[in-house]
Order: C-alpha cells, then structure tokens, then sequence
C-alpha cells in the first residue's frame, strides 16, 4: 500500500510540474493559427501603463489619421463653395449680400438684400410659370355707410348720410367721404373730400387731398390734411385740417367707440366738432368752435354687414355761429331722435 501511495503522489507532483510549459504550448498553437503575434514588452511602463496588457486577436495597431485639408482648404473627392476661397466660388453659389451690398439699403423695398434675386429672374425662377402675389401687391375696396338715418325734431325732419370708400393697397389708397343733411327736399350742407391715405403705422394713415363744401350758400373749397386710425383702447379718431381761400381755415375732430353689449347688440357713442379760423356769413358759420355734435346709436348686426340702429343726438351752434343761425329763425341747440341703417362690403 505504501508502495502504490508513493507512486501516485509521484504522477501527480509530475502533472503539475508539466502544466504551464503545456499551457505555453497552447497559446503558441492558437496565435500560429489565428496569424496573431505575441504581445511585446512595453519598455517604459510611465508612457504605456496599458503595455503588455494586449488580449489575443487584437493587433497593437494606432488608428490612422483622417486626411488633412488641402492648402487651399477642401478635402480630396469634395468640390463646391465650401472650400472655396477669394474669387475662387463654385458655379451656382449664392453671393453674399453683405458683402456686395453699397450703401444704405432701404428696409421697406422688398428686393433690398435679394443680390439681385427676383421671382422671375435668377437660377430659381421658374420658367413659364407665374410667380405668386402677396396680399400687398393686390388693389381691394371697400364702402361703409356708416349712417343712414333719419333725425325727427320739432322743428321737422331731415336725413342724414356718412359714406366712406376707399380703393387701393394696404400703404397707399385712395380714399372718399361723404357727409351732409338734406331737409325740406333741399341739400343744407355737404362736405365731399377726395383723399389719398397713405399707411403710417399699423392702425394709423395720413391722409392729403381736397374738400368741397356745398349746401345753403356758396361753394368753398379747401386743401385737406389729417390723420385717421384706431387709438388706444379701440376709438375711432379722425382729425383734419383744411386751408381754403381768402386765408380761411377750419378744423374738424370726430371720434366714436364701439361697445359691444353683447356680440350682435352693439351701442356707440359719437363726437364730433368743427372749428374755423375765420368768419364766412355767406355760409352762417362763425370763427372758433363752430358747431358740435354728441350721439348714441345702438344697433343690431343681423350679419355683420347689415345692421339697423335707433339713436338720440345732441347738436348744438356757437359763437358767432350761433347767431347767424338765430338771425336765420333757426334754433342754435337742438336734439333729435334718430332711426337708420348701417353696412358695409
């Protein structure tokens, strides 16, 4: 028994003395047969701590470096305007058009920082097609009767009319207004102004043109200037002054605001004044303020273009005004009931 136990404790200190040198043997048998090489000491442990740490299969290699821009700055197999340089530019590259513009460039003109570019001309223009129109570059219309009405007084009654149209673009149009009263089968006064307007601001246009007043009394005419536009919290603001002959002047104000009790039953009040630099007889109207008018109308919008309106206005003469009226058997302060229409389109 001692013999046979001496003799497997000799196999066995054999088999462990022969294992690494057959493990050796191994890894050489795999590197010969996947092409592969054996690590290599690293020989400066402080520039390559990860030296000698290589897993089998995997080569000691440092990837390559990308290729370098050329000197006159594209890549190999890369043309167009990016590598471009001076006057050198790829056929087709858009110019730059900050650095050909000269001068001041207008913010408003639409072809200012085209380069030149236009919808029908250039490399993107296409041909025998119509390019398209903007809202702006389109002409529309519009007329308002804003009151068409009937006034009742004790003294008799009368009609009334205020008519605005306009026709043009969104900065400039031409613009026309209509007021007067009509009595007793005869026109008592009128005042008609053919108006160009031309867009300032968002909601506001100057407006230039003439002004003819006709009725009772000679006919005057008059150079008109004024501004018309939404203010503030939603009025309606006309101002306009007029130079007529002989030196005289005048100046007239109106203002209204809607409110809308609900969204079809709409009350609005109206202002109104008018002012002159001088006194006309012929036409009974008096330096300073001249007459003055405040109203409320309240309507209904059975559309929107279409509504009928019932109202109460109070209308008053001063001045000199006032006197010539009197003179004429005419009440200076009078007030009126009133019953119309108003639309629009």
């Amino acid at each position: 028994m001692n013999t046979m136990h001496t003799q497997l404790l000799s196999i066995a200190i054999a088999a462990l003395w022969a294992s690494p040198a057959w493990s050796q043997s191994a890894a050489g048998d795999h590197r010969q047969h996947t092409g592969t090489t054996a690590p290599t000491q690293a020989t400066a442990s402080s520039d390559a701590p990860m030296a000698g740490m290589a897993m089998p299969g995997m080569a000691d290699e440092t990837p390559a470096k990308p290729p370098q821009p050329a000197a006159g700055g594209t890549l190999p197999g890369i043309t167009g305007s990016m590598g471009a340089t001076g006057d050198q530019a790829a056929p087709g590259a858009m110019p730059s058009s900050h650095a050909s513009a000269s001068g001041s460039l207008s913010s408003r003109d639409p072809h200012a920082y085209s380069d030149g570019y236009t919808l029908t001309t250039g490399p993107y223009a296409l041909a025998g097609l119509q390019p398209p129109r903007m809202a702006d570059q389109e002409n529309f219309g519009s007329l308002l009767v804003d009151r068409l009405e009937r006034a009742y007084t004790r003294n008799g009654d009368s009609t009334a009319y205020d008519v605005q149209a306009w026709f043009g673009r969104d900065d400039n149009r031409a613009v026309l207004k209509a007021e007067g009263d009509i009595a007793r089968g005869r026109l008592q006064d009128a005042r008609t102004e053919v108006l160009w307007g031309h867009a300032v601001a968002a909601f506001w246009d100057t407006q230039l043109g003439l002004r003819l007043d006709r009725g009772i009394g000679p006919e005057r005419s008059w150079l008109a200037f004024g501004v018309q536009g939404l203010a503030p919290y939603w009025f309606d603001v006309e101002a306009t002054g007029y130079l007529g002959e002989q030196g005289r002047s005048a100046i007239r104000l109106a203002t209204s605001y809607d409110i809308l009790l609900t969204q079809r039953l709409i009350l609005q009040p109206r202002v109104e004044t008018n002012l002159y630099g001088k006194n006309d007889p012929a036409r009974m109207v008096g330096s300073g303020l001249s007459d003055a008018t405040a109203g409320l109308r309240l309507r209904y919008e059975i559309t929107r273009q279409f509504a009928p309106y019932a109202g109460i206005e109070w209308t008053g003469k001063f001045g000199q005004t006032a006197d010539y009226a009197q003179a004429a058997g005419e009440k200076a302060k009078q007030t009126r009931l009133l019953a119309g229409l108003r639309f629009w389109f």
